[in-house]
């Protein structure tokens, strides 16, 4: 048989649930049949047994396996050369076997060796791109993604489409396999590169089918307020987490972003500071401070939090965490949390948190603007300049003047200093005051909102608030924005990200695109 029967075709895997009620070779033989009827070009079949029971009944090329639970070996797949032995016999065309590099009872070339001596064509069960190297090594005919995620730690939910990508580079010859569960991703696969897709459970195992949509109608059905979300807000200072359930914070905690860190750290630390809480959460929303968009987190100033090129931060997020993951911009994220919290379901506002940098979101009739709306901290004004405004305005502006003016003192000191009626300190704080009411004044023309809502560690800051109301107060009533403080404090992303978590998941609702 040449390898070319395969190209462009759907393999079916016939392997019924072990000790189930279709586990009979009536059945398998049944499905084998329906399946050629359908179109598969080629079957997967377990046993020598059930190879023995389809072969009279279809002519199309089947793919044998052998399965075994051994106490000295955790692979599984065609493991000792008297299962190959019984395949051929039993006229299965491709002998499949597991090629990860684990202990084995025989040597995987030895495997491939004694099929080719039947004139039988072989297939790698991969788990990595190392393991399709080895195969091929050996001379295997085609190489399979069958074990990605199967090997240790949690089973994702998803094919391995990266792998798929990953192996035609070493081989056309590449069958995708594994989590195949629609047709929408078994085009994927073959867009991918994969020479042939296969796909198992969702044709032949009713018990596996039947409980995706039993699980998939339960969870639409659920009440989402008994839902668990760990909301993560990381912004460029520290990096906060809450356990939240109804809407209600359950527990917290708090790390340093340590500047002179990663992304890969920054979460790797978040998720040791919340693995005591143990994984019973549903999903993860993370905002972040910076552009979020599809997935993927960037810096627009990288003063703020120096976020390398296009950092994949759900996908890594998702790996470390192992549950879906939701992501947005962590001040478009607290503008969320604070329309929850005002309660102007139908309503316009706009969020500003002053802090490290300047960040923002705007709700508009109801619906939260995404990608790069409400990024106010990067406008240079009306007379533009060099830096953008957070630059002049935020937590490091106030502490560089400080010290600039030889008072070598953090942020906090600086108000402290304004309280007790310092005038270097309190003309540091009214400088960023002023510059963030002239904002506010052209936030007014641009969107005119229904209030503009400041929060942050600034912007919450003693004193910093009245000194913004006290410049805008020779505007015009009409042009005069109503500016309040964030009635959800320093937890409002943490409420905005839980919430558009749930939403993602549960599809209760409209979500915009992060």
């Amino acid at each position: 048989m040449q390898r070319e029967i395969l190209k462009n075709s759907l393999i079916v895997s016939c392997q019924p649930v072990p000790d189930g009620p279709m586990d009979a070779p009536f059945f398998v033989a049944g499905f084998a049949m329906a399946a050629v009827a359908a179109g598969a070009t080629a079957l997967r079949i377990e046993s020598a047994g059930y190879v023995r029971a389809v072969r009279p009944k279809v002519s199309v090329p089947i793919i044998g396996i052998v399965k075994r639970d051994l106490d000295d070996s955790p692979v599984r797949i065609t493991p000792f050369l008297s299962d190959v032995e019984d395949l051929v016999a039993a006229g299965a065309d491709i002998i499949a076997i597991d090629a990860t590099s684990r202990p084995r009872p025989a040597p995987l070339s030895d495997l491939v060796a004694a099929a080719r001596a039947h004139g039988k064509l072989t297939m790698a069960d991969c788990s990595s791109l190392d393991d399709a190297r080895q195969a091929l090594g050996c001379g295997i005919d085609f190489v399979g993604t069958t074990l990605s995620g199967y090997v240790g730690g949690p089973e994702p939910e998803d094919p391995d489409i990266g792998l798929i990508t990953a192996m035609t580079a070493l081989t056309p010859y590449v069958i995708a396999e594994g989590r195949i569960r629609t047709p929408e991703q078994a085009a994927e696969a073959a867009r991918a590169g994969a020479y042939a897709v296969t796909v198992g459970s969702a044709i032949t195992r009713t018990e596996h089918t039947t409980a995706w949509f039993r699980d998939a109608l339960a969870d639409a059905c659920r009440d989402t307020t008994d839902r668990t979300v760990l909301a993560i807000d990381i912004g460029g200072t520290k990096t906060m987490a809450a356990l939240m359930c109804g809407g209600e914070i359950l527990n917290r905690t708090q790390v340093p972003t340590a500047a002179d860190g990663n992304p890969d750290d920054w979460l790797a630390n978040i998720h040791t500071a919340t693995e005591v809480w143990g994984t019973g959460y549903d999903v993860v929303g993370i905002a972040a401070t910076g552009l979020v968009e599809n997935g993927f987190w960037q810096a627009l100033n990288r003063a703020t939090l120096n976020i390398p090129g296009r950092y994949p931060l759900r996908e890594r997020a998702e790996a470390l965490f192992g549950k879906p993951v939701f992501t947005v911009n962590g001040a478009q994220a607290a503008a969320w949390g604070e329309h929850l919290a005002t309660g102007k379901a139908a309503g316009s506002i706009v969020f500003l948190t002053i802090s490290t940098g300047i960040g923002g979101g705007v709700v508009s009739k109801g619906a939260l603007k995404t990608g790069l709306a409400g990024h106010f901290g990067l406008t240079r004004g009306a007379l533009g300049g060099a830096t953008p405004l957070e630059d002049r305005v935020s937590g490091k502006f106030i502490a560089a003047e400080a010290c600039r003016l030889g008072h070598h003192v953090d942020t906090p000191a600086v108000f402290e200093a304004a309280s007790a009626g310092a005038s270097w300190a309190s003309d540091i704080v009214e400088s960023s005051a002023a510059r963030v009411a002239a904002l506010c004044a052209d936030i007014q023309l641009m969107f005119d909102p229904d209030a503009i809502i400041i929060g942050g560690g600034i912007g919450l800051a003693d004193g910093f608030l009245s000194r913004v109301s006290a410049n805008l107060a020779a505007l015009p009533a009409r042009l005069k924005p109503d500016v309040t403080a964030a009635a959800c404090g320093a937890d409002a992303g943490l409420v905005g990200v839980a919430d558009l978590a749930l939403t993602a998941l549960t599809g209760t609702k409209a979500l915009p695109d992060e």
